[in-house]
């Protein structure tokens, strides 16, 4: 019988810039009892990650540009906010009313290039960025926890993400450290004994998205998630091998 189990410990506290993410994370496994064990996997939520590294923005101190003003008109957004998202994004992709889908400067492609108001805790004019290297930081926490705990961990930092095709976000890697973002199953063979042929899974997605079950979107205060009996590659292949790229992508 296989299992997978996954904790949320509670107990870190609202994360400002300049905090020691690391230090609170192996704070909280501690208060928690939850020492990490060979082989499990940490998600934590992006937002935090942004949040100690100072990743926002406070759009009283944004001024809108040409382009900004005209994609404010066409999405009813504000032209602040837009430029944020310019700022953030290698191209603008689709805009409608309320929604404005872009290609993030690392490759994502996302509303609002991941510029987000929710859960900033600064005020209501300050909106979140993406990090600036997140599998930097992953790799960062990572290292602190192994030190912490002699233990060898991967670490996934998520975030939420719509789809083109289904209604709903769900949770995705944008960073990870210790494991291979893609679990291949090319060459072996099914029950039938079929060769397969193209059977790659995203596990470090399955595993933010397993996470996010329990960080939750709201008010949860749940930014950790230790993720226990997961299969997966040892490795230090970047998350942007979950990135398709434009040759590929049949919708672009």
């Amino acid at each position: 019988m296989r299992s997978l189990s996954a904790w949320a410990p509670e107990g870190i506290p609202e994360v400002r810039s300049g905090a020691d993410l690391a230090a609170l994370i192996i704070g909280a496994l501690r208060i928690a009892g939850i020492p990490p064990a060979d082989g499990d996997v940490l998600v934590v939520a992006q937002k935090v990650v942004s949040k100690a590294e100072g990743s926002v923005r406070d759009l009283a101190e944004v001024a809108a540009g040409d382009d900004a003003q005209r994609l404010a008109r066409l999405s009813g957004k504000d032209a602040r906010l837009v430029q944020v998202i310019l700022d953030e994004s290698r191209a603008i992709l689709r805009v409608r009313p309320g929604l404005v889908i872009a290609e993030h400067r690392l490759g994502y492609v996302c509303a609002n290039a991941g510029v987000d108001h929710s859960n900033v805790g600064l005020g209501e004019s300050w909106v979140c960025l993406l990090p600036q290297d997140p599998d930097a930081s992953a790799a960062a926490i990572r290292r602190a926890v192994g030190d912490a705990f002699g233990v060898d961990a991967a670490v996934v930092i998520n975030d939420s993400h719509g789809r083109p095709f289904r209604e709903g976000t769900v949770g995705v890697a944008i960073g990870s450290a210790g494991l291979e973002p893609l679990l291949s199953f090319i060459g072996q063979v099914d029950r039938s004994g079929y060769t397969l042929r193209a059977s790659v899974e995203a596990v470090a997605d399955e595993l933010a998205a397993a996470a996010s079950l329990l960080q939750g979107q709201a008010a949860e205060g749940t930014p950790l998630v230790v993720i226990r009996g997961a299969r997966y590659d040892a490795g230090t292949s970047p998350s942007a091998r979950l990135l398709r790229v434009a040759e590929k992508d049949m919708f672009r």
